[in-house]
């Protein structure tokens, strides 16, 4: 029991620095080396635990990555009434998180799905089952929103949600570049008008 926990509490010491150093530098330009140095670790001690960077990136994506767009930007929409108040609000929310943020590099999966594009299918795949969690959920809520009358029985909610996770990994990048509070402010203002011709009108 105490051994299971050690090691649990070890793999999470090492997915958390690998999570960290992958989204500073990049995957290709991160080595295992550079890692095991940062945690003061041996070789023998990450192969251990893992058989190769893949399956350890994966490890990450999985557990300590999707936790973290899920808690970001699915659980503060799901099951809430005016879907489209709902998001926007919690998009604003992210933003500023990165706003504030020094040291700030963009929005970890859209960096890494931009990273692995044609590469690894494996860790494609994993990085997909987050954006499609996100998707659905974006969607199931923009239904909801439909049937509840916040939402324009017109409004194509995949179209929506295509919409909105595009935009924000967009805005994302760029503010990484400078001006964050102006992008946001702007990106937001233009996705709140946009959200306003998607609500239900009854004159409509």
């Amino acid at each position: 029991m105490e051994r299971n926990l050690k090691r649990m509490a070890t793999m999470h010491r090492m997915q958390a620095k690998g999570l960290e150093m992958f989204y500073q530098n990049g995957y290709f330009n991160t080595s295992i080396d550079d890692i095991l140095k940062e945690l003061s670790l041996s070789k023998g001690g990450f192969y251990y635990h893992f058989n190769s960077k893949e399956e350890y990136f994966i490890s990450i994506v999985q557990q300590l990555l999707f936790r973290k767009v899920y808690s970001q930007l699915v659980a503060p929409i799901e099951g809430k009434e005016d879907p489209l108040h709902t998001i926007a609000d919690c998009l604003d929310k992210s933003l500023e998180t990165a706003e504030l943020n020094f040291l700030d590099y963009g929005f970890e999966l859209g960096n890494f799905i931009n990273e692995f594009n044609g590469k690894h299918p494996e860790v494609m795949r994993a990085l997909n089952d987050i954006l499609k969690v996100w998707e659905v959920c974006l969607i199931t809520v923009l239904q909801k929103g439909k049937t509840d009358g916040f939402v324009s029985r017109h409004a194509d909610s995949e179209a929506i949600a295509s919409f909105i996770i595009s935009s924000y990994m967009g805005i994302r990048t760029l503010m990484v570049d400078g001006n964050a509070k102006n992008l946001r402010y702007k990106y937001m203002s233009q996705l709140r008008h946009y959200f306003k011709l998607m609500e239900h009108n009854e004159t409509v």
